[in-house]
């Protein structure tokens, strides 16, 4: 298997910026870290990106359609709107009960 190995020279073997360097290093330690999380077949990296590789099973059948959430966008929205508007809604009934009491009133001559 491959060994990371920092790098300290660009790919043409041009000197980099220690920044470039630093990207770089990091982006092969990422690479060689899920090759061998893939290879070791390690169960949380599983969940991280679950994939289907398998298709049939071992008479040759093939097997079901994986589970597909429907509507997802449409549910997050119709759940999302109506919290959003509460939220929106209950901090203008606070800054005007805020105002009203003169807790807190803000400077009109705050433009500068």
């Amino acid at each position: 298997p491959a060994r990371w190995r920092p790098c300290t020279v660009g790919c043409a073997g041009v000197e980099t910026s220690k920044m470039a360097t630093l990207v770089l290093n990091l982006a092969r330690a990422r690479v060689l870290l899920a090759r061998n999380v893939a290879q070791k077949g390690l169960p949380a990296a599983r969940l991280v990106a679950p994939a289907r590789t398998k298709i049939t099973n071992s008479a040759g059948a093939l097997l079901p359609e994986p589970y597909n959430i429907r509507f997802g966008l449409a549910k997050v929205l119709l759940v999302s709107t109506p919290f959003l508007y509460l939220g929106a809604w209950m901090s203008k009934e606070g800054a005007e009960f805020l105002e009203e009491n003169d807790i807190f009133v803000p400077d009109d001559d705050d433009d500068d």
